[in-house]
């Protein structure tokens, strides 16, 4: 009877295709977590569609009445980045809480806002203030894990560029564009660039951010 019992479990795995080892990406979700957002692309280049889970915690303490009277929930937000293989997803990598919450005081402003994009087989973190600038972070697979390789940002006043930064920590290199026409009014600006070195021994890991707040690009 165990002899055909083994056969037949054999049988049914192969017919489901082994689907035991198989994973979807909301098995990766780690418990006391939900699924935010995903968006999806080729991270590493190999012709299959990669998944990037924005994920964010359920902890009813963290759901509180901000300063308009109003609920909100504070709980942070963390990103999972899954490689796409024949038998369904793996973790390429993952950080719990690096990002603040949607809901999170911005002040004077609103929260900027966070999404995704995928390209060129590079991962990239966007953050927008709409009239007022935004800035992005450019990460790569490498080294068993995505490393920040690139940083821009640009500071607005409404339809005008004010200033634009782009870091290149590959090359080291730094490029600053200030408007120099003050009557500008959007498309006319006249830009001043300068460049520099920028001085870093190693790479920023994503896994190793603790807060994407705190991250200060002003000082390469």
């Amino acid at each position: 009877m165990n002899g055909f019992l083994k056969i037949a479990s054999l049988f049914l795995l192969t017919l489901t295709g082994c689907g035991a080892q198989d994973k979807e990406a909301f098995d990766f979700i780690p418990k006391g977590y939900t699924e935010f957002e995903s968006f999806h692309g080729d991270l590493n280049e190999d012709g299959l569609n990669d998944c990037v889970l924005i994920i964010k915690k359920t902890d009813s303490a963290q759901v509180v009445t901000n300063r308009f009277g109003k609920k909100v929930d504070r709980n942070r937000r963390g990103i999972l980045v899954l490689f796409k293989t024949d038998k369904g997803y793996r973790l390429a990598d993952k950080n719990y809480a690096c990002f603040s919450s949607e809901n999170e005081d911005g002040g004077v402003y609103y929260p900027p806002k966070l999404w995704i994009e995928i390209k060129n087989g590079k991962l990239y973190i966007h953050y927008s203030h709409g009239r007022y600038g935004s800035w992005v972070y450019t990460f790569r697979f490498q080294n068993s894990g995505f490393e920040l390789i690139g940083y821009d940002s640009s500071s607005n006043r409404g339809p005008v560029t004010n200033k634009e930064t782009s870091i290149n920590f590959l090359t080291q290199k730094k490029l600053v564009k200030e408007n120099t026409n003050e009557d500008a009014e959007g498309g006319d600006e006249t830009f001043r660039e300068t460049w520099s070195t920028v001085d870093i021994e190693d790479l920023i890991k994503l896994s190793e951010i603790k807060d994407f707040d705190d991250l200060e690009m002003h000082r390469y």
